[in-house]
């Protein structure tokens, strides 16, 4: 692998911003979106359960049902592509079962040699589970998976726009989540920006680099 030089990537990063006004009329090329998509499916999570789904939203009719719920934010409908980050409720025993067996099949080895792995897993599980934090560890995860999806996309040249001004119950009703052990969490926005969007040429706002990193 070749890796980007550093100017590459902090040039992208700059180059970012929560896209209040995007471009109705232009799309996502298929071959970028595919590479988002991976990107989504590559994201890092805790033991590596992925206890999540992305929704990706491209239905007219469905995304302008979203607006609504979404404080009336219109970047559902304008965006070229609206992602939905749901998490797995209540994990358990079910779950890591089917990521054992995953794990098993991709590395190509026996399903009783990860007992182990699989116990451990469980255990962590249950622990979580006892002290009511279960749902709220997994639900972190969702945030891992935001942030790689939209530092791909700057990378990429892809604007995007997180979004948690919405009404996470509402969502799950309109996209059928509802009953399915998936809750929604947060969406992002991706396309391209305005021409006019206001936003899109005002200095980033950051604190120094010594008053937020600290060295020891």
């Amino acid at each position: 692998m070749s890796p980007i030089s550093t100017s590459t990537l902090l040039e992208a990063l700059n180059w970012r911003y929560a896209t209040k006004k995007f471009d109705p009329t232009r799309k996502i090329p298929a071959e970028t979106w595919t590479a988002l998509e991976n990107a989504l499916v590559l994201s890092p999570s805790s033991f590596g359960i992925q206890p999540w789904k992305f929704i990706v939203v491209t239905d007219p009719a469905v995304r302008a049902k979203l607006v609504p719920v979404s404080w009336g934010q219109t970047q559902p409908v304008d965006s070229s592509h609206h992602v939905v980050f749901a998490v797995k409720k209540g994990l358990g025993e079910p779950e890591i079962t089917r990521y054992i067996a995953r794990t098993a099949e991709v590395r190509g080895v026996p399903v009783a040699a990860l007992d182990g792995f699989k116990n451990m897993m469980l255990g962590s599980l249950q622990k979580a589970a006892a002290g009511g934090f279960l749902d709220a560890w997994q639900t972190h995860q969702i945030y891992i998976a935001l942030g790689q999806f939209m530092a791909s996309a700057a990378v990429l040249g892809i604007d995007t726009c997180p979004m948690e001004g919405i009404e996470p119950t509402k969502y799950d009703e309109i996209l059928g989540l509802t009953g399915t052990g998936y809750t929604t969490v947060v969406t992002c926005a991706a396309g391209y920006r305005a021409a006019d969007d206001k936003y899109a040429t005002l200095p980033k706002v950051r604190f120094p680099v010594d008053e937020v990193i600290t060295r020891i």
